[in-house]
């Protein structure tokens, strides 16, 4: 069984809800994603994948919802006034814990037809987060 993993680094703002610390106030991180592939089989050039097409993809997704921008639960309070100071805003139906933000790309990258068998999603230099199916 081969694997490999990708990583991608970017920036996101976000706060949590019904939560007693300082994630219950808006702030930001310098996050950062394995995406984790697996394979029993290479295809002809030997290789699971090719890093550039995992990374186009999920780089791509990153780029264009989370990077640089402040990720909120729907039911947040403050969701309009980040709206209409023109901030750029991702929202999501659950807490934007890095346990659901592992889970939601691991989904993802599934629908993308890519190999995954985990998300590691890095909040901090010391703070991870997996999501794998078993």
């Amino acid at each position: 069984m081969w694997q490999t993993i990708k990583i991608i680094d970017f920036s996101y703002g976000h706060r949590l809800l019904n939560y007693e610390g300082p994630c219950s106030q808006p702030h930001g991180h310098n996050g950062r994603i394995e995406i984790v592939c697996e394979s029993n089989i290479l295809n002809e050039s030997g290789m699971i994948m090719d890093f550039s097409k995992i990374k186009s993809i999920i780089k791509k997704f990153v780029d264009d919802n989370w990077d640089h921008k402040m990720l909120l639960k729907r039911e947040d309070p403050l969701l309009n006034y980040f709206l209409e100071k023109g901030e750029k805003v991702f929202v999501m139906d659950e807490n934007p814990t890095a346990e659901i933000l592992a889970r939601y790309l691991f989904y993802f990258a599934k629908k993308q037809n890519l190999p995954i068998v985990e998300i590691r999603f890095h909040e901090t230099l010391s703070s991870i987060a997996c999501y794998r199916e078993d």
